[in-house]
């Protein structure tokens, strides 16, 4: 199977202003994923549905920038060094990092699992970091890899804290364009939403990765700026006694956000939706279309 023929296109926005070299731009840099770093011109076209002259224009300029870098011996685009350099600042504020990961450790290591924290803003969650115990063989995820919003977890306990909204332009957009996906999620929310109200944390069987059970908590950001952070915590189902991921994983799991949160100064749970910056239709509607994307991968 080509290339070109495993890729979706990102769908149109066209609330971006103008349609501007910068939208454009990111674009470019936003079709490569943990799935596809190296892209070909072609495919590339086929993910942004840009034009050969204007993509070939955008390629050249992220190359003199450092931002992307072209092998002529294969023909491929790949992300360049620059942008890791991009992502620096945000990865070196993110000072939770340094205080989770050793509790992160420590419960992944008495759980023999893996616990993840994630990054959200908008309808984007992303892996930013990660602690696993030896005896846990499973995926390890990416940093800055997504996660699925309606498959795990994290990413119903993510949507369930975003303002009514924001989660229901997301449910609005996915139905269109998979519904059945669209509607399991809408079950799900609800159910995650009552566990975050009743427990703390919600969960998930599973639905992933077949055999590997989960529990999430979001924390409460303390900036202002919009930004939540999530703990998940994916255990092995033979891992398991009867009723344990409620009675002891979910319970530790909540006991190590509630303390992270504490450090960072921000002590209270939710309570209801969180506030959450507005991001236009069209963000709801790309959100919508990689989450089908994935789930019809299986991914």
């Amino acid at each position: 199977m080509s290339q070109e023929s495993q890729i979706a296109p990102i769908p149109a926005q066209p609330d971006l202003p103008g349609g501007s070299a910068l939208a454009r731009g990111i674009a470019v840099l936003q079709a490569f994923s943990v799935e596809r770093p190296v892209l070909s011109a072609r495919a590339l076209m086929a993910i942004t549905g840009l034009p050969k002259p204007t993509l070939f224009r955008l390629t050249g300029t992220l190359c003199d920038l450092g931002l992307l870098r072209y092998d002529e011996a294969v023909g491929r685009f790949t992300p360049a060094p620059g942008v890791a350099r991009l992502a620096a600042p945000l990865l070196a504020r993110t000072s939770i990092r340094q205080l989770a990961f050793g509790p992160m450790q420590a419960l992944a290591e008495r759980l023999r699992a893996q616990v993840a924290l994630s990054l959200g803003f908008g309808l984007d969650l992303v892996f930013i970091e990660l602690a696993q115990a030896k005896e846990c063989v499973t995926v390890r995820p990416s940093m800055g890899g997504p996660m699925s919003l309606s498959r795990t977890a994290s990413g119903r306990a993510y949507l369930s804290v975003l303002a009514a909204e924001q989660r229901q332009a997301y449910l609005d957009e996915l139905r269109l364009v998979n519904r059945s996906l669209a509607e399991r999620l809408d079950e799900r929310l609800r159910e995650a939403r009552e566990d975050l109200d009743k427990r703390g944390f919600c969960v998930s069987y599973g639905e992933l990765i077949e055999h590997f059970h989960g529990v999430a908590v979001p924390l409460k950001p303390v900036d202002g700026s919009g930004e939540i952070y999530v703990f998940n915590c994916a255990v092995p189902s033979f891992e398991l006694q009867p009723d344990q991921l409620l009675n002891d994983v979910g319970p530790r799991l909540l006991t190590l956000a509630r303390s992270i949160e504490a450090a960072l100064g921000a002590p209270s749970p939710f309570a209801g939706d969180m506030v959450s910056p507005a991001r236009g239709p069209s963000s709801a509607r790309a959100a919508a279309h990689r989450e089908a994307a994935a789930a019809a991968a299986g991914g």
